[in-house]
């Protein structure tokens, strides 16, 4: 199996206007700032709430088909490399257990620092007030229960994304096993319901500088200045779950793959410095594979292991998605139960495999969305974060390329230690 083709995107790439939109956002906070308490904001909010509750629906409306098309593309792309012999193996192996890190560090750590540096006194309101019902969080037993939906359909009409996400995460496996032409088929018609989804999105989200700005207006009309304040500490605490991530990566590079912190940094930060300026993976992994060379890696090992996990890997994912979902509900008032917490890690640890190697924008719904709406957290906030997603992504990307690399130095001494190939 080529690397070439697990690492081909072959999904179509969506430009958005980041800064439009984070320029609608800041517009949207001042004026509905300085006219609070006016009756012009009146008048305003009977045009800007119906258009921003009008963006917001056709933009939860792609979340379904376009992750049950992702999960399926990205696990069987997981289940092919895995044939790839008892290196590449190793390398799912710890693939996995960094995803598995990745989100139980923020599902411990993050509700802690909320308590220790919680949110501005008056940012309550402020996430809340974009709207959105509280979903339903079941008991142990009936979570238990709802693992598996009896009827899919009814499970996608109700986005009951945790029966989903599991449901579609087996359809994947199951796929793997079809005949050759079958299996070709179905991934097919899956790459192109994806493609589509991802049209649409791209449309929606071309219109964000005008649907943000709508939303803003109104959360800025009931929360005031603090929106500010809220949203510059979210960036800095959703930040930090993946900052923690990037730092295991140097300690995966040293304790695993021998190479200590200081020769790891050095010969990592071009790559580093490319994420920092491209916020994307696979435009850093030519410099990804001159760090490898940096280090002395196996030629082998670098050229299979870094495109596959620019392909199907982001470590940052569980941890930043987690943290995001976790302070929309601090701030909504949801309670972040353990079984609340299972949902959402199950969700993410799954949905991370599907969301790779697309924009920040796209990822952030697509990726974030099922894990709110497992844990019962109002999603309609999220249409206002996506308008800052550029600044938490630069640690989201600067993260990923780490891990990558450092995954890249861990599979290099274990083949090496066990005399194992990563071909067939």
């Amino acid at each position: 199996m080529s690397t070439d083709t697990i690492a081909e995107k072959q999904l179509v790439t969506v430009h958005l206007p980041a800064g439009k939109t984070l320029a609608g956002l800041v517009a949207g906070l001042v004026l509905g700032w300085v006219l609070a308490g006016t009756h012009a904001i009146d008048l305003l909010l009977m045009v800007t709430k119906p258009v921003g509750s009008l963006w917001l629906r056709a933009l939860q409306v792609t979340i379904v088909p376009l992750v049950a098309a992702l999960l399926v593309l990205g696990i069987s792309q997981m289940a092919q490399a895995a044939r790839a012999g008892v290196a590449a193996r190793r390398m799912l192996g710890w693939l996995g257990a960094v995803l598995v890190f990745s989100g139980m560090v923020t599902a411990i750590l993050f509700p802690l620092l909320l308590k220790a540096f919680p949110p501005p006194a008056a940012a309550a309101g402020v996430l809340s007030a974009a709207g959105g019902p509280e979903q339903q969080v079941p008991g142990i037993g009936a979570f238990i229960e709802s693992l598996v939906a009896p009827n899919i359909v009814e499970a996608a009409a109700n986005t009951s994304m945790l029966p989903l996400t599991l449901f579609f995460a087996v359809f994947a496996l199951a796929l793997v096993k079809l005949p050759a032409g079958q299996r070709d088929t179905m991934i097919g018609f899956f790459r192109a319901l994806a493609n589509a989804m991802l049209l649409i999105i791209g449309w929606v989200l071309w219109l964000a500088p005008v649907g943000v700005f709508a939303l803003a207006v109104g959360v800025a009309a009931k929360s005031g200045g603090s929106a500010f304040t809220t949203l510059a500490h979210y960036i800095v605490a959703v930040a930090s779950m993946g900052g923690i991530v990037l730092i295991a990566g140097y300690l995966l590079a040293w304790f695993a793959g021998g190479i200590s912190p200081l020769r790891f940094a050095r010969a990592l930060f071009p790559a580093q410095a490319v994420a920092l300026s491209t916020q994307s993976s696979l435009a850093s992994l030519p410099a990804m594979l001159d760090t490898a060379d940096r280090l002395e890696l196996s030629e082998t090992t670098s050229e299979f292991v870094l495109p596959l996990s620019v392909a199907i890997f982001r470590a940052t994912s569980p941890a930043m998605n987690l943290a995001v979902a976790i302070y929309v509900a601090h701030l909504a008032g949801v309670p972040v139960t353990a079984t609340t917490l299972a949902a959402g890690i199950a969700v993410a640890l799954v949905i991370s495999v599907g969301s790779v190697s697309l924009p920040g924008s796209i990822s952030f719904v697509i990726s974030i969305g099922p894990i709110a709406l497992a844990m019962g957290v109002p999603v309609a906030p999220l249409a206002l974060l996506v308008a800052v997603e550029m600044l938490p992504d630069i640690m989201r990307t600067v993260g990923n390329v780490t891990m990558d690399v450092a995954l890249a130095t861990a599979v290099d001494r274990s083949r090496q230690e066990s005399g194992g190939d990563l071909q067939p």
